[in-house]
């Protein structure tokens, strides 16, 4: 597929996207007031779209604590606008809200200077999506192998290399990229760049994945690419411990998705098992159903509890530990879910947008943001102090 030039109203809505539209405030869920029943629906909306409609409302800018990005996330913010994009629109739009508001503006915003501001006001309202360009053409579980690399000096910064499966990246005005700005392995070898879309040298093409392609998928490569060194986004060599923080909370958000995700698919199953006739009652009335669907609801109840106990280690001091035990558990709770409700639905769930296509698609629970087994080996080094946390008093006889 021949490469695709960045443009640059590339960050708002395109022709072939429905008009945003205003939302009101999130309130209580539909489902919990009105007759049962899936809520309306948007699956067609774009990324883009969605982000601006969300701007456009002025949501975005309650996942931070006061609106400011600099301050901080507010875990019961983020949990509402994530779970309002779920309720609204497909895997592949929220996922692209998702990674911009828990990742890219955080990272963006440990910057300072004219370029990272108005990225940050225009990307923040709406206006504007922003692409965090992390994963390389190598392993993307391996930052400290990516070969694109930065070359600083005193007036500006040059970046060459290429970056793979990276979501909003064919619809943002501007890519955070991470780049090597030295040669090796060493976590302070690596440095972010904030590079527009449309700066000669910039290429990006679509991934060919009709799962993500609403996510703006797409894989960027940059040749030669020669800005500003305003455009250098934090301190040099900073990269990775930024990118090691704001992950984190990418990953708390992962959670908090899954857990409405879950819920949601869980709530539109049991309606459906409610109203499909079967022998002299419904599907629901069938014990072994019941218990199938009962396995996944208390799946769901664990996933929420670990949320809510590890939210404020997480989004207030970047607890790492916390975090990979919440990407764990997410990575194999929501695979779990989805893949027994779209059995649940039987033949229905083969539809197009139907339950095996959404299974398919909420794989990348366990892929994106680190792999399950990745995470997992971070728990494990973590485990003495895990087993201490769970220790009680021993009474003497």
């Amino acid at each position: 597929m021949p490469d695709l030039p960045a443009t640059a109203p590339a960050g708002t809505p395109t022709a072939d996207d429905p008009a945003p539209r205003d939302l009101a405030p999130p309130g209580p869920d539909p489902r919990d007031s009105a007759p049962p029943g899936p809520a309306p629906r948007d699956p067609a909306l774009s990324g883009s779209a969605a982000w601006a409609a969300l701007g456009a409302a002025g949501h975005l800018a309650r996942v931070y604590r006061d609106g400011d990005v600099r301050r901080g996330i507010d875990t019961d913010g983020l949990a509402t606008v994530l779970a309002t994009a779920d309720a609204r629109w497909s895997i592949p739009a929220t996922l692209s809200a998702a990674v911009q508001l828990a990742t890219a503006l955080p990272v963006l915003a440990t910057g300072t200077g004219p370029a990272v501001e108005r990225a940050l006001t225009r990307t923040l309202s709406g206006t504007a999506t922003l692409a965090l360009a992390a994963t390389d053409t190598t392993a993307g579980t391996d930052l400290t192998a990516l070969r694109t690399e930065a070359a600083v000096d005193d007036t500006g910064v040059t970046v060459t290399g290429g970056k793979e499966w990276i979501t909003n990246a064919t619809t943002a005005e501007s890519l955070l990229v991470l780049a090597r700005h030295r040669p090796g392995r060493h976590f302070a070898s690596f440095t972010w760049v904030l590079v527009p879309a449309d700066a000669p040298g910039v290429a990006v093409r679509p991934a060919r994945s009709a799962l993500y392609a609403g996510a703006g998928a797409g894989h960027v490569s940059f040749d030669g690419v020669r800005l500003g060194r305003e455009h250098v986004v934090g301190r040099v060599g900073f990269g990775l411990p930024a990118f090691a923080r704001h992950i984190a909370v990418e990953r708390l958000a992962g959670a908090l998705w899954g857990v409405a995700l879950c819920r949601r698919v869980l709530a539109d199953t049991r309606h459906r098992l409610t109203g499909r006739e079967h022998q002299e009652g419904t599907l629901w009335s069938r014990g072994h159903v019941r218990q199938r669907f009962a396995a996944a609801l208390v799946r769901v109840q664990e996933l929420h509890a670990l949320t809510e106990r590890a939210a404020p280690a997480v989004a207030g001091h970047y607890d790492l530990r916390a975090a990979a035990t919440l990407k764990a558990a997410a990575g194999t709770t929501v695979p779990y879910v989805l893949g027994e409700c779209a059995h649940l639905w039987g033949a229905a769930g083969f539809a197009d947008g139907g339950l095996q296509e959404v299974r398919a698609q909420a794989a990348l629970f366990g892929i994106g943001g680190g792999t399950t087994e990745v995470v997992l080996e971070t728990v494990a080094e973590e485990a003495e102090r895990v087993l201490d946390g769970l220790r009680r008093e021993i009474l003497a006889p």
